[in-house]
């Protein structure tokens, strides 16, 4: 007998790539449990399966960075007295990677690249351990949002944040919708599309000098990268990513923050034009801001 879900829930985060470098993603899971009913003339209870699948693949994806462990590029070093792990993912050309954050910051897939199939793999393996006996066999599906409008991967880190979202590297597959005049515009959706393209999405004030950054590799000229830096609730997180890949905003990167950002953006490019934007978090969510 199978049971099924579909869409258990979406799973935000990022993950390094030897071509994209930091790509925010989204990607919704279902899944499907095969096995022998129970007591109860059940797979599973669907209470259980939402809250226990859901439970375990926020703790172990969700709002992380994902590290293809086998990769050339990847170095890792754990240091297990701090529970803290610095990586050094070297891209070449200037296109290095830099982090050192708590451990619980990332989620280390042990595959050359980070793929739905590699996850998938990642994500069964946990998941298996916490299954009854009466089930058997376990089918995980991972999809993207299926989006016929312009959109954009981009990467953040909310050190307000009481949760995880304050986790310095985590992402979003996200479309946005741009309204000039009372028209939705093409044109302007896609040159954020553009803009934003594998983007991580800094704000000034965590910026820091080379000599406050730690986690500083003796092999890399950071000079084309931004550092950023802060302390939250979960510890001090540290990132280096190169200029190229980023972008700096004045404030927070909310959603909320970040639609007001581009809806100023859009009036500064346009000023004798009204905006209204509807910039997403993911799926199903987001924020709208006017100018």
């Amino acid at each position: 007998m199978q049971l099924f879900v579909n869409d258990l829930t979406v799973m935000d985060f990022s993950y390094l790539c030897p071509k994209r470098g930091m790509v925010g993603e989204s990607w919704i899971v279902d899944v499907i449990l095969d096995g022998d009913l129970n007591e109860e003339s059940m797979v599973l209870d669907f209470s259980k399966v939402k809250k226990q699948l859901k439970y375990l693949i926020d703790q172990y994806v969700d709002h992380k960075l994902l590290i293809p462990v086998e990769h050339p590029y990847s170095q890792l070093m754990h240091d297990q007295k701090n529970e803290r792990v610095s990586v050094d993912f070297m891209r070449p050309n200037g296109g290095s990677i830099h982090l050192d954050c708590p451990s619980e910051a990332y989620a280390f897939v042990y595959a050359k690249h980070v793929t739905m199939s590699s996850v998938s793999q990642y994500l069964k393996q946990v998941i298996a351990t916490h299954l009854p006996e009466n089930v058997v066999g376990l089918e995980l599906t991972l999809r993207c949002e299926v989006i016929d409008t312009p959109y954009y991967h981009y990467t953040h880190g909310l050190k307000k944040h009481d949760g995880n979202c304050q986790r310095i590297a985590h992402g979003h597959r996200s479309k946005i919708t741009i309204i000039e005049n009372q028209h939705e515009s093409h044109e302007w959706q896609q040159y954020w599309a553009d803009r934003w393209c594998d983007i991580y999405i800094g704000s000034t004030e965590d910026v820091v000098s080379q000599d406050q950054f730690h986690c500083a590799t003796e092999a890399v000229d950071f000079s084309e990268h931004y550092l950023f830096a802060y302390a939250s609730s979960q510890g001090w997180f540290e990132l280096a990513i190169p200029k190229a890949e980023a972008e700096l905003v004045d404030t927070d990167t909310t959603v909320e923050c970040l639609a007001q950002f581009v809806a100023n953006e859009q009036k500064r490019l346009v000023p004798e034009s009204d905006f209204k934007v509807l910039a997403f978090e993911g799926v199903g969510k987001g924020a709208i801001a006017n100018a």
